[in-house]
This record gives structure tokens, C-alpha cells and sequence, in this order.
């Protein structure tokens, strides 16, 4: 599998063999379902938390006397029949994050990768790298290139004045390789990858 190689100005900078095992897959929808689910689970944030009749704010005073009113026996105005009383079962701060075997994770990342190369979204570039680190020198490149939605996945680090030039941009996104996920990778409309970075998630998913 060949892919063309540009650079920042879209020039044409030779080209790269693709590992099928990475980007030739057929993409499973189920997989990439699985794997979004387990990150967004792990990232959310589970603080939702209401009272109990244990933690509501009343006085514990039997509000009247037993019999004689003509009315239900009650003994406390935290109950959850009143206004204002505790919640039953209501929801506690609590962690939603479940377990997703390793290499499931990694396949499910194999098959993101699989299915923008399908879908001709994905652009593979010779080096994310900048001289000076000036937001407006690459905003024009992105427009030039018609990178709206875009995430660049450089190798084992990301160059700190390109880092610094896109931090400004809306819509451009760069991860260095271990950051690369399904969710994020899914989520844009185009992906970039340098050739360090190929070179790097292949060392990573196989």
C-alpha cells in the first residue's frame, strides 16, 4: 500500500509503504463502538451526587404527634415523600470507567487508522516542523491544504514551535504518537501523519 508524501506547502515529497495490518483492514463499526464507548466512560466526570434523608438539612423533630391527627403517622420531614426531603437510590459520585482488554484497544486503533485511509482522509506528511513558531504562517498552510476539522499525529514528540503555532488555530489538533486514540481520530475529518509517526505506530501496534 503506497501513499503519497507532502510537505506543509503541498509539495509532493516522494512516498511510504503502509503496513496493511494497519491500514488495510476492513473497518468493523463495532470495534470503533466499543472503544469510543470506553473512553468516553473513562472521561467522564461521575460528580452527579444528591442528598439522602441522612443528609438533608431539617431539624429531627417528630413534625406532630402520633395519632389524633386523622392523618398518615410521620416522624420526620426528610422523608422522601416530602418536599424538599432526601432522594431514594438517587445518583452518588461514582467512577463510570469499565475495563477493555489491551489488545482490543489496540485493534480498535488499527481499525480507526484503516478507516480514514479507506474513506481518503487520511494525509500523510514528510515532517511537522517550523523554523519560527508563527500561527499565521501555518493557519495559511491549513487553509491552503482545506484542513478545517484536522488532527496531526507527529512521532515520539512534537516539535514545540509547531505545538506552539497550532495551539491558536481552531480545528487543528497535534498529538504526539502514544496520544494517538479511536475517539479523536474519528472525531476530524482529516488525518495527518508524519512519516516519524507512521513509523512509530507501527512500532506501537504490532
Amino acid at each position: 500500500m503506497k501513499l503519497n508524501v507532502i510537505n506543509l506547502d503541498g509539495d509532493k515529497a516522494g512516498s511510504i509503504d503502509l503496513d496493511e495490518a494497519l491500514f488495510g483492514l476492513d473497518p468493523r463499526a463495532d470495534v470503533l463502538h466499543r472503544v469510543v464507548r470506553w473512553q468516553r466512560a473513562r472521561s467522564q466526570a461521575g460528580t452527579h451526587s444528591t442528598l439522602t434523608r441522612a443528609e438533608v438539612s431539617y431539624s429531627t423533630k417528630k413534625i406532630y404527634r402520633q395519632k389524633g391527627t386523622g392523618g398518615a403517622r410521620h416522624g420526620s420531614k426528610k422523608a422522601p415523600i416530602f418536599r424538599h426531603g432526601g432522594v431514594v437510590k438517587g445518583p452518588q459520585p461514582r467512577s463510570h470507567a469499565h475495563d477493555l482488554p489491551k489488545k482490543f484497544r489496540a485493534l480498535g486503533l488499527r481499525h480507526a487508522l484503516s478507516a480514514k485511509f479507506k474513506a481518503g482522509e487520511l494525509v500523510i506528511l514528510d515532517v511537522a516542523t517550523m523554523a519560527e513558531a508563527k500561527t499565521s504562517m501555518l493557519a495559511k498552510a491549513v487553509a491552503e491544504r482545506g484542513w478545517k476539522r484536522v488532527l496531526i499525529i507527529d512521532g515520539v514528540s512534537v516539535d514545540a514551535n509547531f505545538a506552539l503555532a497550532a495551539r491558536n488555530i481552531e480545528g487543528v489538533d497535534i498529538l504526539p504518537t502514544m496520544g494517538a486514540n479511536v475517539y479523536d481520530i474519528l472525531k476530524r475529518d482529516t488525518l495527518v501523519i508524519t512519516k516519524a509517526g507512521v513509523e512509530a505506530l507501527e512500532a506501537r501496534l504490532k
